[in-house]
């Protein structure tokens, strides 16, 4: 097991801010992702709002500690070595309950750390359209922003008006409008420069009528039951959509279904999906991604790319 580099004072300094039932010290990372892999955090902290988030960052700067922010762990891989430095959650149970205050009409105003479904089920309830899409995508409005999330041919880039983060540069808060967000297929500024953390987000709805849009959210919940592996850990989609080509056919194409390394497998239902059957290891499924990759390039000659974030030590090719 790699030794922590965070320091007992550090620790000191950080429960004048966290009750220390959400400072876990060498906390297993399979605990929290999906994908129920990865080695240990040095410290995971669990925090309740946006002020304690500022704070810790200003105490890990002090100690010149690295620092990776992660939701609900649902597009995430960790390492088997695990992480150095400070784990922050910033995903509690605090974000369960959106303040209707922050609802201006069809726009409103999202914590980051809210998750997606409890925005969902927010709109249904205010008759506000245009998240449906994302109602059944695991995580976080945070990681939904970093990744520009899409699902049913929506996504989030169609409805952030502007996006609030924090710099760890010099820990100032700033705001982007909608196109300096750098938005494309899969990705935004924010995956691009980690040094910015998402604070908050105003969304552009629209109104519409509860019963339409409960309608929409249940037929796309139940193409996802039927479609993917969800019985199953892991992070949701594995690779990227090609730009003239559907990555899963091409796997599936290459009879890679079922295919498996060690505790990983490329799942028999949705060859897109590498899932763990209950005892892989974070090597076991970077080294099937890196093998599928391979034969997908072998076969046709295009380059498939990972989706999941890949976080720890040692890298992915």
């Amino acid at each position: 097991m790699n030794k922590s580099i965070v320091n007992e004072d550090c620790i000191k300094q950080i429960e004048k801010i966290i009750d220390k039932n959400f400072i876990k010290l060498n906390e297993p990372m399979s605990k929290h992702t999906s994908f129920r892999v990865g080695g240990n955090a040095d410290a995971y902290i669990i925090v309740q709002n946006k002020e304690n988030l500022i704070e810790v960052l200003k105490i890990a700067k002090e100690y010149n500690l690295p620092i990776t922010i992660v939701g609900n762990g649902t597009n995430l891989l960790v390492k088997d070595n695990g992480i150095r430095g400070l784990v922050i959650n910033y995903a509690s149970s605090n974000f369960e309950i959106i303040d209707a205050n922050k609802v201006d009409g069809c726009k409103i105003k999202v914590d980051s750390g809210v998750k997606n479904g409890v925005l969902a089920q927010f709109l249904l309830k205010n008759e506000l359209t245009g998240f449906e899409f994302a109602a059944g995508i695991p995580g976080t409005i945070g990681g939904a922003i970093y990744m520009n999330a899409g699902a049913f041919g929506g996504e989030i880039a169609n409805i952030v008006e502007s996006v609030t983060y924090i710099s760890l540069k010099d820990l100032k808060v700033y705001t982007l409008k909608n196109e300096q967000c750098e938005f494309a297929y899969r990705t935004s500024i924010f995956e691009q420069d980690e040094d910015k953390i998402i604070l908050e987000a105003i969304f552009n709805f629209k109104k519409g009528k509860k019963e339409e849009i409960a309608q929409k959210m249940d037929e796309f919940r139940n193409k996802r039951l039927s479609s993917q592996p969800l019985d199953k850990p892991s992070a949701g989609s594995t690779f990227k959509r090609g730009e003239n080509f559907i990555t899963a056919k091409l796997i599936d194409e290459c009879n890679l279904k079922g295919y498996k390394i060690g505790g990983a497998q490329v799942s028999e239902k949705h060859a897109g999906f590498i899932i763990n059957t209950g005892n892989a290891s974070a090597k076991d499924i970077i080294d099937l991604i890196e093998y599928v990759k391979t034969k997908v390039y072998e076969k046709f000659g295009v380059e498939i790319k990972p989706e999941v974030r890949v976080i720890g030590e040692w890298k992915i090719k």
